[in-house]
């Protein structure tokens, strides 16, 4: 069941913690105010569906605190994972009506709203709004693209170590964590998710995270909490280099 956010209902654009990150990152004081006037907040409890796909939308949105998956489902039934959405990450379509996927959290899920129509309509007005969503969209190709290689070519071990660079490094931006820190995070996905958005067996994500921590690569408290001494090293396991990219 849909319910409000009431703890973040007197959060100012200019105080939201992902201000610098999200699709108002480069908004002056009165852009910043024209937003106010057309957000809201809603919350979702883990497991809930914020959209299916098909469905109108009627609303823009980013998100604020916790995880949601992208998911399409074929026409037989059969369902894949197709991305995660993190913290600052962008919901909806200006100009489309409809959702192309079905989204659904994770964990607890906070998204700040924007009634589609005066978004649509202060995005012709805000040239930063269109600058900063088109930035997005272009880093999500990437991503995609990146998402289609550690897929297509990368080993299960590789494939577990990306997943929680990714993870980690968003965490990190947010947090504005100094360099050279350990990074701490809590993986948005359980190990059945995670092996059907990596395309493994659920045996062979258990066996790679052991062998991840056996060798120091990451240290787990439970099954979830997970600390990464060396963000260089594990993104050497995950096949990329210090800057992200990938070792040829």
């Amino acid at each position: 069941m849909l319910k409000d956010a009431p703890d973040l209902s007197h959060v100012s654009c200019s105080d939201c913690p992902i201000r610098h990150r999200a699709v108002c990152a480069r908004c002056e004081t009165d852009e910043l105010e024209a937003l106010e006037r057309i957000k809201y907040y809603r919350s979702y409890e883990a497991g809930q569906t914020v959209v299916w796909s098909g469905d109108r939308m009627d609303f823009v949105a980013s998100v604020v605190t916790g995880i949601a998956t992208l998911t399409q489902t074929l026409e037989d039934g059969r369902r894949q994972m197709v991305g995660l959405l993190l913290p600052s990450d962008f919901v909806g379509r200006p100009g489309r009506s409809n959702a192309a996927y079905d989204v659904t959290a994770t964990t607890d899920l906070v998204m700040c709203c924007f009634r589609k129509k005066p978004f649509e309509d202060l995005m012709i007005r805000t040239p930063h709004i269109a600058q900063r969503l088109l930035e997005m969209t272009l880093d999500e190709l990437d991503a995609a693209r990146e998402w289609m290689l550690l897929l297509g070519r990368k080993t299960a071990r590789e494939k577990i170590a990306s997943l929680m660079a990714i993870v980690a490094r968003r965490d990190a931006s947010l947090k504005a964590a100094g360099k050279g820190a350990p990074l701490v995070f809590d993986l948005p996905l359980t190990r059945e998710a995670m092996a059907d958005y990596l395309g493994l067996t659920l045996e062979t994500v258990s066996r790679q995270i052991s062998a991840l921590r056996k060798d120091g690569v990451i240290v787990l408290d439970g099954k979830r909490h997970v600390t990464v001494p060396d963000i260089d090293r594990l993104l050497q396991e995950a096949g990329d280099d210090s800057d992200g990219g990938f070792i040829g």
